[in-house]
């Protein structure tokens, strides 16, 4: 059974700074492209990031370049996503996902059809 378990989220002033985990298990990680998503109140799943397995290419939404870090670390079978410079617009529900093809960064309604967490819940606020 997949499992993934994020965690890392919480309150920060903008301009702050959070990093989120994703353990992941029941699946061969290493060799699954894996994303981040997330959805803000109200709203629908927006992609934010994505990483390939082994060469570790990165690739991001244009709202969070620049300022996300997706990372992988394929012994410990966690996801990580760093966020700098953080805006009132990102809070959101933050979700991992496994994402084989990154075929949710090309069309979000793929979501319905992958695995992913709970989510871990980040709030940009003053």
């Amino acid at each position: 059974e997949v499992q993934l378990v994020e965690s890392g989220g919480g309150l920060v002033q903008p301009g702050g700074s959070l990093r989120l985990s994703c353990a992941a298990s029941g699946f061969i990680f290493k060799i699954y492209d894996m994303s981040w998503v997330r959805q803000a109140p109200g709203k629908g799943f927006e992609w934010v990031a994505g990483i390939y397995p082994s060469s570790g290419t990165t690739f991001y939404s244009d709202s969070v370049k620049d300022r996300f870090t997706i990372s992988r670390d394929n012994a410990k079978n966690t996801l990580y996503l760093q966020l700098n410079s953080l805006k009132t617009e990102d809070t959101a529900m933050y979700y991992c996902v496994k994402d084989p093809g990154l075929r949710v960064r090309n069309d979000i309604n793929w979501i319905s059809q992958t695995d992913r967490g709970q989510g871990t819940q980040v709030t940009v606020s003053s």
